[in-house]
């Protein structure tokens, strides 16, 4: 049986996004959350950090909310996330001692590790999805994360863009 938006009880959809002014710099995340007919909206910031920790955390959080192990269909703008678990780059710099096949360090590793874990603990699927094409949940994402972005920029005594 589904609900209005065609998910069934047993799938949760995730959509999430970052938003960053500077990188680095103040940044936010966005979740939404929707599992048979109910939804719920996350967001949360950092004063110092990149794009691409944000959108990681945003996973991350969503992921960490879920009680129980569940089918996850985790969407996104970040081709960084999605091809970092999809094509098993993440797993392949763990293995490797969080180094990259051009011998460098993999950035966030910390996010990474964390990522990798709840993706055992859920069967997660990552799907990309092109940002500011106004698709609305990941309209509604970048919303709650300018607006968190926003709200540290606020509560760090700093205005307008770098």
């Amino acid at each position: 049986m589904t609900d209005k938006y065609g998910s069934d009880k047993k799938t949760v959809y995730i959509f999430t996004d970052g938003a960053c002014s500077g990188n680095p710099g103040p940044g936010g995340w966005g979740a939404v959350m929707r599992c048979g007919g109910r939804e719920a909206e996350y967001s949360g910031g950092e004063i110092n950090t990149t794009n691409n920790r944000m959108e990681l955390t945003a996973v991350i959080f969503a992921l960490s909310e879920l009680k129980y192990p569940c089918r996850v269909i985790a969407q996104t703008d970040s081709r960084y996330v999605t091809d970092g678990i999809m094509k098993g780059w993440a797993a392949s710099w763990k293995r490797n001692g969080w180094v990259k096949s051009d011998k460098k360090p993999a950035l966030n590793a910390d996010l990474w590790e964390e990522l990798l874990r709840l993706c055992e603990v859920h069967d997660v699927t990552f799907a990309w999805i092109k940002g500011h094409s106004g698709h609305p949940e990941n309209e509604r994402c970048d919303d709650l994360a300018v607006k968190a972005r926003e709200l540290v920029r606020a509560r760090a005594g700093l205005s307008g863009n770098p």
